[in-house]
């Protein structure tokens, strides 16, 4: 497989990634609320996965509130699953947190996926709780995960949004 790059998400990237989350979740998230995500919500930061013959393979996203990040969705065209991208969505995702002050992470993931909880377990996400019947399309149960384990800041990191005292 050609090397992938991992960026920030735009605007521009929300019908690929619409479709991707689309073609993953059994209840996905409309367009609008992609385009909001990069729009209107400022706790909202959110990466995707490129190759230059395949376009964006996979995205991830997190709200960010003070210093807890808490992982919106994450997922991988099915094609290229499998492959090691939605490993390194995650591990690029928690250091563009932890540079941004993020000090612990959180997440729901469902209790029948197991390949989406070894990642989250390889990346020192424990379970602390069970929220029953949290997925509505089956009345699933979600497994509540947190990581307090962030890899060390950049202290030379920048984005647009910094504020410069």
């Amino acid at each position: 497989m050609a090397e992938y790059t991992i960026r920030r998400m735009t605007v521009d990237d929300v019908d690929a990634v619409h479709a991707i989350e689309a073609d993953t979740f059994a209840t996905p998230w409309s367009r609008q609320s992609f385009y909001e995500e990069m729009t209107r919500n400022a706790c909202a930061r959110y990466l995707v996965a490129e190759l230059p013959e395949a376009g964006i393979v996979g995205f991830a996203g997190v709200w960010i509130v003070i210093d807890e990040g808490h992982i919106t969705n994450i997922a991988v065209r099915k094609e290229y699953r499998g492959q090691g991208i939605g490993r390194a969505l995650t591990s690029a995702l928690m250091q563009y947190a932890a540079n941004l002050g993020v000090v612990y992470m959180t997440l729901e993931v469902r209790r029948s996926n197991g390949i989406a909880q070894r990642v989250y377990l390889s990346h020192g996400f424990i379970q602390v709780g069970v929220r029953k019947k949290y997925y509505e399309d089956n009345g699933e149960d979600a497994l509540f995960m947190v990581c307090d384990h962030m890899p060390p800041a950049d202290p030379e990191f920048e984005e647009p949004e910094t504020i410069k005292e």
